[in-house]
């Protein structure tokens, strides 16, 4: 599904967003993650063996929210992971600039390289945009 231009720009921004995983109990687990659009999808990165990343390895639905105030963009779909260290470590640092900004996030990204990191790629299903006029 297509993210609209508004929800897009809004996403834009470097915003904090709760991604939501569904546990081994059926109860939904929610984490404060970086993102970044790409293209239609949502790219997030974790620490392998995180519990969303056990969660989504179990079950791959996955539900998403980024808000300001009255203004959110809800998005829920399915998700890919992917365990290529070179692209995994490439995207937490590229993660880590987009909110830091080059300096610290380059000292971050040092530090992530120490662990195994996993790509998550988010395909939206469903997208709610609310508080754009639209």
């Amino acid at each position: 599904m297509e993210i609209p231009p508004a929800a897009r720009a809004f996403l834009a921004e470097p915003r904090f967003a709760i991604l939501a995983t569904i546990g081994q109990d059926g109860l939904p687990q929610q984490t404060v993650v970086w993102y970044e659009v790409q293209g239609d999808t949502i790219m997030l990165n974790t620490k392998r063996g995180r519990v969303k990343d056990l969660h989504l390895r179990r079950d791959p639905r996955a539900s998403f929210c980024v808000e300001d105030g009255y203004r959110y963009v809800t998005i829920v779909g399915s998700c890919a992971l992917d365990d290529d260290q070179e692209r995994a470590q490439a995207d937490i640092k590229a993660l880590a600039i987009r909110y830091h900004g080059r300096e610290q996030g380059e000292r971050q990204a040092a530090n992530f390289r120490k662990e195994q990191r996993v790509t998550i790629h988010l395909r939206p299903d469903r997208v709610e945009a609310y508080g754009f006029g639209e």
